[in-house]
């Protein structure tokens, strides 16, 4: 089985090339810029020279028909596109570009050519907005409330529309907030986790924050990839919600984290007004009914447990 993950060098496509070469699957990338220094994540998990790249441009049709035709995949994985939810309100034309455009030039390319590759693309619980006090499911109606969720909404639609339309097997995993130590340092559990880290260590610094009563479903990524890859193991192509089944406040993800050093968060974090967004989604609650009884998946770490996972590797390399 052969495999090609767009995105391979993020966070996702890093546990997903490792997972998939842990099944037997002979494991290619499509990156936009190549360089051995873009790397660095696989290079982390031991497997940078199990992974045959390739140079593509998602925006660029004729070089993802390229890619396609390069590798003959049998499944494909579209874990790319500009993936932070404030950066998109700076960058909204990128991010729908990224996003948008580039899996409708993947789908479009696997019509083309005609072939039986299977499709899985990376949804998220962004396009659902701000659900109250209900559960979204893969039902619930999609409400964005950010560039990103827009963009991730419009993608979301492209592959129902070609499933439907052409019979391609595509799907779409709606995950919700998944970390771990290789979550880029712009994202707000890493921040977390780094100042933490460096204050258990002595530092005497502060941790800025926004509003930190938003509730988030915090799970552990290694997991969420094997999810993935099930959806594309299944009889008929169907879309899933991805998540833990529980949702926390940033504040209490915060309390965790200071609680393993064994120190007070009131003594080092600060709120910083203007790293509020100009919307934001104040509840997210996840119904994980659907992949636990189809795909017999369901979480085993939770939020506390992915405190302390990244809490761990942090200090592991800060003392390398």
């Amino acid at each position: 089985m052969k495999a090609l993950i767009y995105g391979i060098s993020g966070q996702d496509g890093s546990y997903l090339a490792r997972f998939l070469l842990e099944q037997g699957y002979e494991v290619w990338g499509a990156s936009r810029d190549p360089h051995i220094g873009k790397r660095e994540n696989l290079r982390r998990l031991g497997i940078v020279d199990e992974v045959k790249i390739l140079a593509t441009t998602l925006t660029d049709f004729r070089s993802v028909l390229t890619s396609l035709d390069t590798v003959e995949p049998d499944e494909i994985y579209n874990l790319a596109g500009q993936s932070s939810v404030s950066l998109s309100f700076e960058q909204p034309v990128e991010t729908m570009q990224s996003v948008c455009f580039g899996t409708l030039n993947l789908l479009e390319c696997i019509r083309y050519r005609g072939a039986k590759s299977k499709f899985y693309n990376a949804s998220s619980s962004e396009c659902f907005g701000d659900v109250g006090q209900s559960r979204a499911n893969e039902e619930t109606s999609f409400r964005p409330k950010s560039p990103y969720g827009v963009a991730k909404a419009a993608a979301h639609w492209q592959v129902v529309n070609y499933r439907e339309s052409y019979g391609i097997f595509a799907c779409n995993g709606i995950l919700f907030n998944h970390e771990s130590p290789l979550r880029p340092a712009r994202f707000v559990t890493r921040k977390v986790i780094s100042a933490v880290a460096a204050i258990g260590m002595g530092a005497t610094t502060k941790l800025k924050l926004g509003n930190t009563e938003i509730l988030r479903d915090w799970g552990w990524a290694p997991e969420y990839v094997r999810a993935m890859w099930l959806m594309l193991q299944q009889p008929e192509p169907e879309d899933f919600v991805i998540a833990t089944g529980e949702s926390h406040s940033l504040q209490e993800f915060v309390e965790a984290a200071f609680a393993v050093i064994g120190k007070d968060s009131s003594d080092y974090v600060e709120k910083d007004n203007q790293m509020l967004r100009p919307a934001e989604i104040l509840f997210s609650y996840a119904d994980v009914a659907k992949a636990a009884n189809l795909l017999r998946w369901s979480a085993k770490n939770k939020m506390v447990d992915v405190v302390r996972m990244m809490l761990d590797a942090e200090g592991q390399s800060r003392l390398a």
